[in-house]
């Protein structure tokens, strides 16, 4: 799931270089929710994988 967010935060960045500003803001906002997915599921199996 974080690779995904790393991709397309790349391509929101190459995007916005190549000026596609409607593209890098879609691609912004995936990633950011990915990223905060990621987040949650990490600290999630943080939690619930000590008590095994």
């Amino acid at each position: 799931m974080l690779t995904w967010s790393i991709i397309f935060l790349v391509i929101a960045i190459i995007a916005g270089l190549l000026g596609f500003g409607g593209i890098a803001g879609t691609a912004t906002g995936i990633a950011k929710i990915l990223f905060v997915l990621f987040l949650i599921l990490f600290v999630v199996s943080l939690l619930f994988g000590r008590t095994g």
